[in-house]
């Protein structure tokens, strides 16, 4: 079997966020299972691009409404990820340094899509199955099927659709319909959602299997999903939650080359203890209070709108006896909040706005606990790194971390859990937190250990994939 993963984002070619991480690992872990899995995404200008040998492997011409474009398509030539990796250069649209956040990003995606389809019509051999990744490449599974230069070749082909996160659709109005490509508009309803056209419902109603990146999240998506929530109801019967997983190669303390100070399950305490004291001395806290940190972007639906005063509460509940540390970048206010707490607080709180990839794993590794208050998560990783790294999480009981984190009240739990989204049931989960490490230091070194034994990795989730994929051949 070949599979063809097509998604805006793989790390470390390219990562804004989770998205990056799975398409940088799954198809990995389902080349070991035996099927072909190769992966393409958009050649941005990133470090990555220049630090690789690459080779051109196709050249094709399309069109974006009126404008002709002429792309190409290169190939990573060591196999560095473990996958063949493709990137699609069209200059003027995909080449720049960020990935999104642009205003031309509808133009950047359709042509993209546009790109990929007529880059596998070209194929001699066609792959088995087209596996699809959020907005971004959500319609490509119209394409296959009514797109004219298409649809004679690839409508047969299958397609999956994983959504990521449903609370961006990439919809863009009616008068910009020029923009696709030359397809059988017959057939509107399918790109219709509320007037628009959006990628993500129409991925939705015409790929042939959607998956979500948790069970979890999959039956919230029917309740509270940015206005998609009948269409999640409507395709229930094709739907399945799949719960990500995380390379462990990559993310193992004893061998992250991150890390200053190595360990495993049976030197955690200490191997923990030396790492927290680096992070302390490089933000000037103090390594003997409970370290709880928070890594994610800096929007509402990770509640880190509520980081600031509820990280004040907790200090003023608990003075000189808690420590805080946060890593993120996103909205210019909730960085301004932070910064304005830091000061003041600076022998308990220390803030980093931007992102290190060599401090996120210091993080997992000399925390105590990970912070996870989020509104909306889709599956999460932050808190399945933190297990792996023995660093317990606390999170709001929603989406996948609802599904990986159970309760220390409940039988075999290890975290804390809360249920809203609010600086009062924070306060209380770490007030909770607190008090573990303090007065029940044994039992947090039982949890640690339990922790980091937790099977978390990509083996599982690949393997549904594959069954996933055989029952639609």
């Amino acid at each position: 079997m070949e599979i063809l993963h097509v998604a805006a984002e793989c790390f470390p070619m390219a990562k804004a966020g989770g998205l990056g991480d799975v398409v940088g690992a799954l198809p990995k872990y389902q080349r070991r299972l035996g099927p072909i899995a190769k992966v393409v995404v958009p050649m941005y200008r990133t470090e990555f691009l220049y630090q690789q040998q690459w080779e051109l492997v196709h050249e094709g011409s399309q069109y974006l409404g009126p404008q002709f474009f002429h792309y190409s398509v290169i190939k990573e030539k060591n196999n560095r990820l473990g996958f063949d990796l493709y990137l699609i250069d069209i200059n003027g649209l995909l080449d720049r340094e960020k990935i999104y956040g642009y205003p031309d990003d509808t133009e950047r995606f359709l042509a993209f899509q546009t790109a990929v389809c007529d880059w596998v019509n070209a194929w001699q051999h066609l792959p088995d199955l087209i596996h699809c990744h959020d907005h971004h490449t959500g319609l490509i599974p119209f394409l296959l099927q009514y797109g004219f230069d298409f649809k004679t070749r690839l409508a047969s082909i299958p397609s999956v659709f994983t959504v990521h996160n449903a609370q961006y659709s990439g919809a863009f109005g009616w008068e910009q319909k020029h923009l696709l490509p030359a397809c059988d508009l017959s057939h509107w309803a399918l790109l219709d959602w509320h007037h628009q056209i959006n990628p993500l419902a129409t991925a939705l109603k015409t790929a042939w299997r959607i998956t979500t990146v948790s069970p979890g999240y999959l039956q919230e998506l029917r309740t509270s999903a940015a206005g998609l929530e009948s269409l999640f109801d409507h395709e229930k019967e094709k739907s399945v939650g799949i719960l990500n997983g995380i390379d462990t190669e990559i993310w193992d303390p004893a061998h992250d080359p991150y890390l200053l100070f190595h360990y495993t399950v049976q030197t955690v305490a200490s191997g923990k203890q030396k790492n927290k004291e680096e992070l302390c001395r490089r933000f000037g806290l103090d390594p003997d209070r409970p370290l709880i940190c928070f890594i994610g972007r800096m929007v509402a639906e990770k509640a880190a709108d509520l980081l600031a005063a509820s990280m004040a509460a907790c200090v003023a509940q608990h003075p000189g006896k808690v420590s805080f540390l946060v890593l993120g970048s996103g909205e210019r206010d909730i960085e301004q909040q932070l910064d304005l707490l830091a000061a003041p607080l600076q022998d308990a709180v220390g803030i980093y706005i931007g992102y290190q990839e060599a401090l996120s794993h210091l993080m997992y590794a000399g925390a105590d606990f990970m912070l996870m208050p989020s509104r909306v998560e889709p599956c999460g990783l932050n808190q399945l790194y933190s297990l792996r790294f023995g660093t317990i999480p606390i999170v709001r009981a929603v989406g996948g971390l609802k599904d990986t984190v159970t309760d220390m009240g409940e039988q075999n739990g290890f975290g804390i859990r809360f249920e809203q989204a609010s600086v009062q049931d924070i306060k209380a989960a770490v007030s909770r937190a607190v008090s573990l490490y303090y007065e029940q230091p044994g039992h947090l070194q039982q949890f640690r250990e339990q922790v980091m034994q937790i099977d978390h990795s990509w083996e599982h989730a690949a393997k549904e994939y594959i069954q996933l994929y055989n029952s639609i051949q």
